[in-house]
């Protein structure tokens, strides 16, 4: 992936509320992973070499007597951008790592471009390598809590003052 820096500028900000609820490229595999895993994330996978782009939502789940920790990863389907999800896998903790998952219940196969697209770039970004001609874009949403990202820095990483610094 070739990150750079965030695609939103202050004066863009200032002049049009519309722009506040702008979305922008995550920097650095780290950044794409704490978004990812924050337990709200909405974010789109662009290909810099075909323009494809799949969005995708990932909700935290917690811990309970049955099962551990885990992430439920969901793929847009249709044309509501907020609703309109099928359930593709999920991100659980293995004695490597995280890492991604289809179960009995996903709606694709592994072999499909938005899944495997989704398992490459988690694969990479969760071991801290870039993702080469692959882009990862937030929606202008806290990847934690969901609401609307205003300040440019919090733009930036996906995460708003707060909920960044509550860490994982």
């Amino acid at each position: 992936m070739c990150y750079s820096s965030v695609m939103v500028n202050e004066e863009q900000l200032e002049s049009n509320e519309a722009t506040a609820h702008a979305a922008a490229k995550l920097a650095s595999p780290a950044a794409a992973r704490n978004f990812m895993l924050a337990g709200k994330a909405i974010f789109t996978l662009v290909s810099q070499r075909t323009g494809t782009r799949y969005t995708f939502k990932v909700s935290h789940k917690a811990a309970n007597d049955q099962y551990g920790e885990s992430w439920m990863v969901s793929y847009l389907t249709g044309p509501d951008n907020w609703s309109n999800y099928s359930y593709i896998g999920q991100i659980v903790n293995g004695p490597k790592g995280l890492f991604f998952r289809t179960t009995k219940a996903s709606k694709l196969t592994m072999a499909s471009a938005p899944v495997a697209g989704f398992n490459w770039a988690f694969s990479r970004i969760n071991l801290g390598q870039d993702t080469p001609n692959m882009e990862v874009w937030h929606a202008g949403k806290c990847g934690r809590c969901g609401r609307m990202l205003t300040v440019p820095s919090s733009i930036e990483m996906g995460l708003g003052p707060e909920c960044a610094s509550k860490g994982f």
